[in-house]
């Protein structure tokens, strides 16, 4: 029988309402006996039932719900469902020749993260509970979904807040990790070994192909370019010329060789620059560009940093505001959770108040649709995106 917990008076509102989440500070007490990875029940102070999920008392975070159906049971089946809605979904709202294929709560598995690249999958276990399941996940994968191989990337520093160590290695037998795959028509080599993340930002995919229309015959400049993903998207396009910066020369290369790969590197070029201090001295050159693209790492992964993550937003935009020639367009994003929606709306419009620049909004977005935002979990919601008009 599953150990039973019980919530303070008070307490699991917001659990009650769909957030995944039971924090210890809002367990009163439990009954009957647990290891950490098991799945337990959660009532509520009345002896409701709330929801099952595993439970790690090591983490903040001490219960991640994984279904409000007492009856249901947390076995291969419940697996193989939840991969399949998730999938379902994904064929319906993006194209699934890469993809982000399960996005942890906001597809029902908290603390799993699957991403899809043309038949390889990458894997990251967030949670304690999860790595008790990977085996299962896999064989689920390769027998349902035809995966080529799966590739494990749990090396975050996520996990040593649940008292885990990071992994990283094959889950099934071994594979080239190079992978290639096409996005908007550009091609790119992902190495889901040692690339960013599990080996490429997916989350940006729709917004890429959002740029295409306004870089047409223009100069565009790419700061924080990464392996070059927006500016090999404005080469695509038809872009005049593209200039991609990165602050890692390991990048450029990279960036550089998927421009090879696309036959633009004529046109699309890299160069290896700290933004802020060169974006300081180019604006005092008088440098102007037609689209100036700002896709920067997040500044601040908790509240206790986000002003000076602010600062860092407000000092960005307002360069790279300067070098846009009038009448050009500003593409400016925010991956970081802790800074919402309305601050980074305030911080760019103090920016544009600083430079002396008036914006006018074209398109604001947020994160490809293959990395779902549910309302009852907000954490799942951290990308911000615009497009300005800049006059």
């Amino acid at each position: 029988m599953a150990c039973k917990f019980y919530l303070y008076k008070g307490m699991g509102r917001k659990a009650e309402n769909g957030h995944p989440w039971i924090y210890t500070t809002e367990i009163e007490g439990y009954d009957g006996t647990y290891e950490n990875g098991d799945i337990v029940e959660v009532y509520n102070f009345k002896d409701s039932f709330i929801g099952k999920g595993y439970v790690n008392d090591i983490s903040k975070i001490t219960i991640r719900m994984m279904t409000r159906d007492i009856n249901e049971e947390i076995d291969e089946d419940f697996f193989r469902k939840r991969l399949h809605n998730a999938w379902d979904y994904r064929k319906k709202i993006i194209d699934t020749s890469s993809c982000r294929f399960l996005f942890g709560e906001a597809d029902f598995i908290p603390g799993l993260i699957i991403d899809k690249y043309e038949d390889y999958y990458v894997l990251q276990s967030l949670a304690l509970g999860i790595d008790r399941y990977k085996d299962i996940i896999v064989k689920i994968l390769k027998e349902d979904f035809a995966a080529k191989g799966v590739y494990e990337r749990s090396d975050v520093k996520v996990r040593k807040l649940e008292g885990m160590e990071q992994e990283k290695g094959f889950l099934t037998d071994s594979f080239d990790t190079i992978v290639q795959i096409t996005e908007n028509g550009v091609k790119f080599n992902v190495d889901i070994e040692n690339g960013q993340k599990t080996g490429f930002f997916l989350d940006q995919k729709e917004n890429r192909h959002a740029i295409h229309r306004i870089c047409k015959d223009a100069e565009v400049l790419d700061c924080f370019t990464h392996t070059g993903s927006f500016a090999l998207n404005a080469g695509i396009a038809g872009a005049k010329s593209v200039l991609g910066l990165d602050i890692s020369q390991l990048a450029i290369d990279e960036a550089t060789r998927n421009a090879e790969l696309n036959g633009i590197s004529d046109v699309v070029k890299f160069e290896c620059h700290n933004a802020f201090d060169v974006l300081h001295q180019w604006v005092k050159e008088g440098r102007k560009y037609d689209v100036v693209i700002l896709d920067p790492p997040a500044f601040t992964k908790s509240r206790s940093t986000i002003n000076s993550a602010v600062r860092g937003y407000k000092e960005i935009n307002l360069r790279g505001l300067k070098m846009v020639k009038p009448g050009g367009f500003l593409v400016t994003c925010s991956c970081s959770h802790f800074m919402n929606p309305e601050l980074f709306k305030d911080t760019i419009a103090d920016a544009a108040k600083d430079a002396r620049r008036m914006l006018r909004q074209v398109e604001f977005r947020t994160q490809s649709s293959d990395h779902p935002i549910l309302w009852n979990s907000d954490e799942s919601y951290y990308l911000k995106f615009y497009i300005f008009q800049v006059v």
